[in-house]
């Protein structure tokens, strides 16, 4: 069978443009961060690492981070490049691809989630995207294959960068849903709290 399906999420951002650390944001019974973590550890990921940055201190003493594998990226400044880098090292040998989730998008379900690894597990390509309702987004599934190339990413944005140089190695998968907002503005998290709310 190989190695693990390791989920990665990238919860150290600096929140410049929100202003305040909004991985701690009210969402439901727990932060928005926590929502993030809740949904990967509810999924088929066979483990789950979350990378921490800006409020790494208050967020490990509110958050209930389950399963997961909690990393620092003492370099959340450079960007989720090297948030990314961090959460490969902590995937260790034994990975066999990572799926990449944004500490800022409580809305990616589990079931949204499990519905790209059965694909991908199915196929294994070199990377996958999710594709709600046409739209691109996350997680982003990386194959080993693909690691060496990831380690040579910079910035903010940089998974995007891998995925259009290679369009022909990345499988898109559909999920049947609108694709869920990244929160980095107040609109967004009201947009994102109310898509849960609804069930969407």
């Amino acid at each position: 069978m190989g190695g693990d399906v390791v989920g990665v999420v990238l919860g150290a951002g600096r929140s410049s443009r929100f202003g305040t650390p909004k991985q701690l944001l009210p969402f439901g019974d727990t932060t928005m961060l926590g929502q993030v973590v809740r949904n990967a550890n509810a999924s088929t990921l066979d483990r789950v690492v979350v990378v921490l940055g800006r409020a790494s201190v208050e967020l490990r003493n509110t958050l209930d981070f389950g399963r997961a594998t909690v990393v620092e990226n003492t370099a959340y400044g450079a960007g989720c490049a090297a948030s990314l880098l961090a959460g490969i090292d902590a995937a260790g040998e034994d990975c066999e691809a990572l799926a990449m989730l944004l500490g800022d998008q409580p809305g990616v379900r589990a079931e949204f989630i499990d519905s790209v690894l059965s694909e991908w597990r199915l196929r294994r390509p070199w990377a996958a995207v999710t594709s709600y309702d046409g739209e691109l987004g996350h997680p982003f599934v990386f194959a080993r294959e693909a690691f060496e190339d990831l380690r040579g990413l910079h910035g903010d944005k940089a998974a995007w960068k891998l995925i259009e140089a290679y369009p022909e190695r990345v499988r898109r998968i559909e999920v049947e849903a609108p694709l869920p907002p990244d929160v980095d503005t107040p609109e967004d998290y009201e947009l994102a709290l109310a898509r849960w709310r609804s069930g969407a």
